[in-house]
């Protein structure tokens, strides 16, 4: 049962819910993001200026009711300033895999995701291609419950994951939630926090281990039954061997 059915009748949504056999939905996300510092020891740094955009197409098929297909394409602009002087443009990571649910009710999904990312270039000299050559594996497990929050409709999803990565990078413990508040009939409110730690140190842009919290809020506009618009921003509010990253977002979506 996809959350689109429990609560929130307009909007493609995914986290831990799975689609209805032979439906589907397309979520194409464009993310712009900057940098100018870093976070250390003694807290925040200067560093060359770092740009990011990316461009993510997520596909997702309902095989049957309780498992999904997951496809997710990138592309990729990183651009770092002097006196490193790097730049970047070519595919990103491409994801797929599956969503499987063991438990669905009318309000609660208890899920698993295992997804394969292969990354779109190999260029292990060039700075701006740092952190995104490596074969990953995402394994997590997913708990999502719709409700009612006053008079609003709401739900909330929460994933937890081990990322796991290849030729020296250390792998990650991941963290995310998001909370979504049916605000008015066509207006959804997404308050998402995404959270990485590195379990060792291993390669980083940095040096030593890391990690880092960001925080995104977005508004999603149903156009229709099947299309809908996602706009808002993120900011990385904490971290350690980290970029502290400002970013802009903005989406289509699609369901079928």
């Amino acid at each position: 049962m996809t959350l689109g059915i429990v609560c929130l009748p307009s909007v493609a949504w995914a986290g831990a819910w799975t689609l209805p056999q032979d439906t589907g939905q397309l979520l194409a996300t464009f993310t712009a993001a900057t940098a100018t510092t870093v976070f250390t020891d003694s807290g925040l740094a200067g560093t060359p200026r770092y740009n990011k955009d990316e461009l993510h197409a997520l596909f997702e098929y309902g095989l049957t009711d309780r498992l999904t297909a997951i496809v997710d394409p990138g592309l990729q602009h990183v651009d770092i300033a002097a006196p490193t002087s790097a730049e970047r443009t070519g595919l990103g990571y491409t994801e797929f895999g599956a969503r499987y649910g063991f438990f669905q009710s009318p309000a609660w999904v208890v899920s698993g995701q295992t997804t394969l990312l292969i990354p779109g270039t190999l260029q292990i000299a060039n700075p701006a291609a740092v952190g995104y050559t490596d074969v990953e594996a995402d394994i997590r497990a997913l708990l999502g419950h719709s409700f009612q929050f006053g008079s609003t409709p709401a739900f909330f999803d929460v994933e937890i994951a081990e990322r796991l990565r290849t030729a020296g990078y250390p792998s990650e413990f991941r963290a995310e939630g998001t909370l979504g508040l049916r605000l008015l009939p066509r207006w959804l409110l997404l308050i998402q926090s995404f959270n990485v730690i590195s379990e060792s140190s291993g390669i980083s842009i940095f040096g030593g281990s890391y990690d880092y919290e960001k925080l995104q809020l977005s508004a999603v506009y149903a156009l229709t039954d099947v299309w809908s618009l996602q706009f808002g921003g993120y900011t990385t509010y904490a971290g350690h061997n980290a970029l502290q990253e400002n970013g802009l977002v903005s989406g289509v979506w699609r369901q079928f």
